[in-house]
């Protein structure tokens, strides 16, 4: 997204105001950033992981948020904010909107020695700052926007920031579908796309491990009374290979292999980790049912399969598609020009999506760096961004 790009339409009194308050808050809207990125939160730090949700706790409550924490024994707490505007004041089925993301990142702590917070060039480089610090402290000022323009009488916003998406959501899940029943529509601040985009669709992920289990025996005196589990494994890599599909999405990679003891012993275990990424739901059915439908070539050795696609794909359905069209509406009444496109990691969105809920993601800054030393946002892009988000939330209200 490009703010200064010709507008197609004039922006309305609501929008320039908008945009004029989120314009007049980037030192606020800095300051955030920058706390969020001090306070270093790596997904399995539990104790640091809560400490930066402490202080977005009390952030999101001095704007007014009802703030509830989910307590984790092992991860850090997630947070749900809510604006309870207008009538209804219990958020039923489809009333609210939800805006999705996570504040755990994949630094650890200490990070910041190596990737100082500083800006070079008109980019805001630092841990956490692209995936996806800077995308919440987005959507922080397109509430508080919101609210100085009064536009929130009959919406109800849910912000729901989770704590282990960088590690599959294992704690997270539950809560995250659990508020996309309760939604009309989902907006991820995940990072967007080169340019500004929108993700339209996501890969859906999974992963499995095959194990196979083999006869030991001496390899020089008794090689016959052997079975290699390692031997049959290298067959099964190369019977996974031929489930690749690039020209449909269909991804599947050996990451990681293990097994045997001793050169001169006949492997009776070896193992692999395989990452899969598929574009629809039928697809990922497909292609379990293959891997799961696996069978050893060695008589004596046994086949042991787990695993799976755990993060469904986000599909371009009809009802993302008018999403995206009506955000692409937003953002050229603000004056910009909304494009999309297609990602091949997964988000916690994959989870809304695969309820049928429209789900648009990438709705956060644009950057670069992602897991990367070079992390960055574009500091002019900013504020435009939540002034857009704050207008997709008015349209959508």
């Amino acid at each position: 997204m490009n703010p200064k790009e010709p507008s197609r339409t004039r922006p309305n009194q609501t929008e320039t105001s908008l945009l004029t308050f989120c314009a007049s808050q980037a030192e606020w809207l800095r300051e955030t950033i920058e706390a969020l990125i001090r306070l270093e939160s790596p997904s399995e730090d539990k104790t640091a992981v809560d400490r930066c949700g402490d202080e977005l706790e009390r952030r999101l409550t001095l704007m007014g948020a009802s703030v509830e924490r989910l307590g984790q024994d092992a991860r850090g707490d997630h947070l749900r904010a809510r604006w309870r505007k207008g009538k209804r004041e219990k958020a039923e089925r489809g009333s609210q909107i939800l805006l999705l993301g996570h504040f755990d990142t994949v630094w650890p702590v200490g990070s910041l020695e190596r990737m100082p917070l500083r800006e070079v060039d008109g980019r805001l480089h630092g841990p956490g700052v692209f995936d996806m610090k800077a995308g919440i402290a987005i959507a922080m000022l397109a509430m508080r926007a919101i609210d100085a323009v009064d536009l929130t009488e009959h919406v109800q916003i849910v912000m729901l920031w989770t704590t282990d998406e960088e590690i599959g959501s294992g704690t997270s899940r539950a809560a995250i579908e659990d508020e996309a029943r309760r939604s009309s529509a989902v907006l991820v601040l995940e990072p967007s796309l080169p340019g500004g985009a929108v993700k339209t669709s996501r890969k859906g992920v999974g992963e499995f491990e095959i194990i196979a289990h083999g006869v030991s025996s001496h390899a020089g005196l008794d090689p016959g009374k052997g079975a290699s589990a390692i031997h049959e494994l290298a067959r099964q890599i190369l019977a996974l290979e031929t489930l690749q599909d690039l020209t449909r999405g269909i991804t599947v990679n050996v990451g990681t292999i293990s097994g045997g003891s001793r050169p001169n012993v006949v492997a009776d275990r070896a193992a692999a980790r395989v990452d899969v990424r598929v574009e629809t739901m039928a697809d990922a059915a497909r292609l379990e049912s293959a891997i799961r439908a696996l069978k050893p070539a060695h008589p004596a050795v046994r086949l042991e399969i787990t695993g799976g696609v755990n993060r469904p794909p986000l599909e371009r359905s009809p009802e993302v598609v008018r999403l995206y069209q009506q955000a692409a509406a937003v953002a050229s009444a603000l004056g910009g020009k909304l494009s999309e496109g297609a990602a091949g990691g997964g988000s916690d969105g994959n989870f809304t999506a695969a309820l049928g809920v429209p789900t648009l993601d990438g709705l956060g800054p644009q950057g670069d760096g992602a897991h990367a030393l070079h992390e960055h946002v574009l500091v002019d892009d900013l504020s435009w961004r939540a002034a857009f988000l704050a207008g997709l939330i008015v349209s959508l209200g």
